[in-house]
């Protein structure tokens, strides 16, 4: 454990922690949509951990993180933030059985098998109809798949997920449900067979179904929240919500797992990802697109407008996209009134680039009953205006050394 945590202390050598970072302090209080929320902390519950990006001459990234109200026992339920460690994980799976034939383009047959489960051996969105890891990650990352990301939970298995973070150096965090309304509790115990098929559609590898028989502790032991509410013929409405078997990741995880991805190519051996360049690209190409650039699936534009996921900078208000200098590489998660963006933010034309990562519980009621939720009213503005402060701040902060982001410029590739 100590070797793990130095790897990851290593990675990390030239950040900078600050719980209250006076930079941060001073850009919110600026804004009075931001200071509204930070004046009502203990309602919004916000954290904010932003990282400045300078380059040397051999263009290796050096890091300075400034938090604000970062705590890792104020939890928040990460919804769709473990779509980007478990795509990972994934490729790294494949890459580890080390099976000829065996791909993220394989054809992948999820049999059902028991309470919970789902038959899945088409799928229509698919060039070749097939479902496979890559096409499951694609979909994740492009529209926040749920039903994708219970395939590829199911793949990789809670035993295996939990125990991989805690090598990577994230021991605190716990991956353990799939996105399915219908399987909930003693169901998420029980993982498919899952069968995979090389290109002449020849069985060449077979997981066997599996039980988890000592269920993951949360790390921070019981977690209840919210309030009971009751009307005025004292008919209970809304009650608390327990999340004590929910998944849970800091935020200062997720923001670390995508600091690790994106700068993959100038960490040591021992630091990376045990994933190829070519799957290094597909996570990055899959991060930053907009749905209108996927040929398979093709998404419809009214539903999947050009900002869907890009939380950051856009709102999620945004139609149309015209411009293509500035790219968004992020995850993000909605759920229960928590609003999260995890992203890394370039512009190629003006040589910008930093990290950004927040929390905010649009949830004025603290209740769980009604789905009364203040995400358009004040969580999408806080996101909007605090990445643009920051953007404008990027955009005009001196550096010595101006970074080559051509790597970055994976869509045009």
């Amino acid at each position: 454990m100590k070797n793990r945590c130095f790897i990851v202390l290593c990675f990390f050598a030239l950040t900078c922690f600050s719980q209250q970072s006076p930079l941060l302090d001073s850009i919110i209080r600026s804004n009075p949509i931001l200071k509204n929320i930070v004046d009502n902390k203990n309602t919004y519950k916000p954290q904010i951990i932003y990282t400045q990006i300078n380059r040397n001459k051999n263009n290796k990234p050096q890091f300075k993180n400034f938090n604000y109200l970062v705590d890792s026992t104020n939890y928040f339920y990460c919804a769709s933030l473990v779509k980007l460690p478990c795509s990972i994980l994934a490729l790294e799976k494949l890459n580890s059985l080390n099976i000829n034939g065996l791909d993220m383009f394989s054809p992948m047959f999820t049999d059902s098998t028991n309470v919970c489960q789902t038959n899945f051996n088409v799928d229509t969105t698919a060039q070749n109809h097939y479902p496979s890891v890559a096409h499951h990650i694609k979909k994740m990352l492009l529209v926040s798949d749920n039903f994708s990301y219970s395939r590829i939970f199911e793949f990789l298995n809670p035993k295996y997920i939990n125990l991989r973070l805690t090598q990577l150096g994230y021991p605190n965090t716990r991956i353990v449900h799939r996105f399915d309304a219908n399987c909930k509790g003693e169901g998420n115990k029980y993982f498919n067979q899952i069968r995979f098929l090389n290109s002449d559609l020849k069985l060449v590898y077979t997981q066997k179904a599996d039980t988890l028989v000592e269920p993951f502790k949360n790390p921070l032991g019981e977690i209840i929240i919210g309030k009971d509410i009751r009307n005025k013929k004292n008919k209970l409405i809304s009650q608390q919500k327990d999340f004590t078997k929910s998944n849970y990741m800091p935020l200062s995880t997720i923001h670390s797992i995508l600091q690790r991805l994106v700068f993959q190519n100038y960490s040591n051996t021992a630091n990376q990802f045990n994933i190829t360049n070519k799957q290094w690209q597909f996570l990055m190409q899959h991060l930053c697109m907009y749905p209108k650039e996927s040929q398979f699936p093709k998404y419809p534009k009214k539903t999947y407008f050009d900002s869907f996921k890009k939380y950051f900078i856009y709102g999620n208000n945004t139609a149309t996209i015209n411009q293509d200098t500035l790219r968004i590489f992020n995850i993000v998660g909605q759920a229960y009134g928590f609003l999260i963006d995890c992203a890394y933010i370039v512009n190629f034309k003006t040589h910008t680039e930093f990290m950004l990562s927040t929390v905010i519980y649009c949830n004025q009621t603290n209740s769980f009953g009604t789905g009364n939720y203040q995400i358009n009213q004040v969580g999408f503005p806080f996101l909007k205006e605090l990445s643009l402060a920051i953007y404008k701040l990027e955009q005009n902060r001196k550096k010595q050394i101006q970074p080559n982001l051509t790597e970055f410029n994976v869509i045009l590739k």
